[in-house]
Parts: structure tokens; C-alpha cells; sequence
């Protein structure tokens, strides 16, 4: 392959085209997470191939693979970006909408942080100590209770006697799927409030209360000490500027690139970092993703052109622009490669 060639601009978002230009350039939407990544290997791309750079814009992840089943056609965009994995209800809306093959691209890995004001104290959470902090319920004398605790030397005194301030990302965000599974129901199970939800909780049997606590788990105080951020994460980080006392969630690559302003806490004894992450230690880690409406290939310029860029070793590979930006290189890199050389969509949902 060709050198390829990078300029500052590659770091800077892909200002959207207008309506004319649209459908001679690809139309990427989704994830605050996978944006800065896609928009460097769009403008890469833009640079080293003979068609126009991709067209990159943001939304969050559920809204992008909305976006990608409105059905099929030059009014509809082509790949969407996503920091969770497709759910079975947006496979269901794409086929309704004409959208029958989808192509699941995995680019790598990423962690999400926990982090404060730079000068401020160093936090070492585990899960439960977050659960503690931010839930609904909490246990209290073997019972659950209404959480009502103020500082975070309550939840563990091992911790800075600071108010409890959390701005996590807005349910519409792929890192919001991450933050309830690893770090809110992990929390709940770790105190002990999962099994007293699941004393409580209805269903038929195990499976169906097992599912309904897990619900319940991921109730949170309303009490304005957790915050969600719709916003991507320049605005949490707007928010700390203004509250020095708060505690952050952002991705891994977004904290490196701003660590002059930010402090990262380590989960469970673990100080998150792409080595920690590629080798599984650090413990509220996810895959990222890109997902093509395979219908497109062949019809929209570029794009199968576009996603073979992407995923190779020049660009997501453990030297490429990507890790040198916090991608964490994903080690089954060449199976990708084959299943998008190949044209593959997805099988079921496992």
C-alpha cells in the first residue's frame, strides 16, 4: 500500500457537505466515542484515494444505528458508528425498513474513566463504591434503603471527604451501556443490593427476576448527584471546568488528550491505559464499532474502499494513527480484515 500521508487537519471533525455534494461522499453518523477516529481516517482517506473525504458527524451511538435503518437509498447514510454492540431492536427496525444485511466492523478497544479536576484529590473506586454513591437503593443494616449519602468519605473512608457529584453520559451513548453493566450492576452486586432486589423483584422464574433486579440495579438518585451529560464529552468536561468538586465519565482516548486537565481514578486498583485495556486488567473496557448497510457497497463511491482503510494494519494496526490517538489495536485485526475483504454481513446476535 502507499504511504500514506497525514496532515493536522486529520485531527479536526469533517465539516458536514452541503445537500448537493452529499451523496457523491460516504455519510458516516454515531458515536461521540468512534467520531475523532473516523474523522481521522476520513480525512486520511480523503488525502490518499481518489474520492471525496467522508462526511463524519456525531449524535450518539443509538441515534447513528437508527440513522442506518431508515431503510436503503441515497437519502440514507451508510455506515454508523457505535461505542456498544447493534441490539436486537435495530436489527428488527432495519429489516422492517428494507435494510436486510449488515456488516459489524470492530475497530478496537476502549475503556471509560473516571476522572476529577487535574489539582484536585485521587480517587480510587471500585465499583461499588460508584453503585454506592450514585444509586437509588442502597443497603443499609442487611435492608435497602433511599440512598441519602453526601460525600464520598461516606460511601468508602478511604476516599476524599468531597460531595458526591457524578456527570455520567445520557442514556442515548454507547458508553452508558458499558457504565451500567461493568461498573453500576458489578456495584450492586458487590454490596449486596442485586440479591435483595432479586428477593423482590417478579417474574415467572429466576431468569425473569434476575432480569428485573438488574433493572432495578440501574435506578438512580434523582437528587441532582448524578448528572447525565447528552452532550459529548467536551461538554462533561465543561461541566468539570465549572464544579471543580465533580467526578467525570469519559473514553480512555478522550482523558489522554486532555490530561492536562483531568486526573484519572483507578477501578478496582486498576490506572486505566491501553496496556491495561489490551491486556484485560483494567475492568470497564468495551469494543467499538462501525456498522455498514452492505446494500451500499458498490452503489456509494468509496465505500468499500473506506472500510478496508480503516481496519488496516496502516490505520487501526498497533503503530497506526489510530493508537497513536488511545485505540487500543484490536488483537483479531486480521479476521476482520478477511470478513470485510469478503463482504460478510453479521449472523444473529449471540
Amino acid at each position: 500500500m502507499k504511504s500514506v500521508k497525514f496532515t493536522v487537519s486529520a485531527l479536526a471533525l469533517v465539516a458536514a457537505a452541503s445537500a448537493a455534494e452529499a451523496r457523491d461522499q460516504i455519510q458516516i453518523t454515531g458515536s461521540s466515542t468512534v467520531l475523532p477516529y473516523a474523522t481521522i481516517v476520513a480525512e486520511a482517506f480523503g488525502e490518499n484515494f481518489d474520492f471525496p473525504t467522508p462526511v463524519v458527524e456525531g449524535g450518539g451511538s443509538g441515534a447513528g444505528r437508527k440513522k442506518l435503518c431508515e431503510g436503503v437509498g441515497e437519502n440514507t447514510v451508510d455506515i454508523a458508528n457505535s461505542s456498544s454492540r447493534i441490539s436486537q431492536s435495530d436489527i428488527d427496525l432495519c429489516a422492517k425498513n428494507g435494510v436486510a444485511e449488515i456488516m459489524e466492523v470492530r475497530i478496537g478497544y476502549d475503556g471509560i474513566v473516571f476522572a476529577s479536576a487535574a489539582n484536585g484529590p485521587e480517587f480510587a473506586f471500585t465499583p461499588a463504591d460508584v453503585y454506592a454513591a450514585l444509586g437509588a437503593k442502597v443497603v443499609k443494616d442487611g435492608a435497602l434503603v433511599d440512598n441519602s449519602v453526601k460525600s464520598w468519605a461516606d460511601v468508602n473512608a478511604a476516599l476524599p471527604a468531597q460531595d458526591i457529584l457524578m456527570f455520567i453520559p445520557g442514556t442515548k451513548h454507547g458508553t452508558r451501556e458499558v457504565f451500567d453493566q461493568k461498573v453500576l450492576e458489578a456495584g450492586c452486586k458487590e454490596t449486596g443490593a442485586l440479591d435483595l432486589f432479586k428477593a423482590t423483584a417478579e417474574g415467572k422464574d429466576d431468569k425473569e427476576k434476575e432480569s428485573a433486579a438488574k433493572k432495578m440495579c440501574l435506578e438512580l438518585r434523582k437528587d441532582g448527584r448524578s448528572v447525565d451529560i447528552d452532550g459529548d464529552y467536551t461538554e462533561t468536561l465543561a461541566r468539570l471546568d465549572a464544579d471543580k468538586n465533580a467526578i467525570g465519565v469519559f473514553g480512555l482516548a478522550f482523558y489522554q488528550n486532555n490530561t492536562d486537565k483531568l486526573r484519572v481514578a483507578t477501578m478496582s486498583g486498576v490506572v486505566p491505559s491501553t496496556e491495561s485495556i489490551a491486556s484485560g486488567d483494567y475492568p470497564v473496557s468495551r469494543p467499538l464499532y462501525f456498522y455498514v448497510k452492505k446494500a451500499h457497497l458498490g452503489v456509494i463511491p468509496g465505500l468499500k474502499e473506506y472500510i478496508e482503510f480503516f481496519v488496516s494494519d496502516d490505520m487501526a494496526g498497533p503503530e497506526g494513527p489510530l493508537a497513536a490517538y488511545g485505540l487500543v489495536s484490536d488483537p483479531e485485526l486480521k479476521a476482520t480484515q478477511d470478513m470485510v475483504a469478503a463482504e460478510t454481513p453479521m449472523g444473529p446476535l449471540q
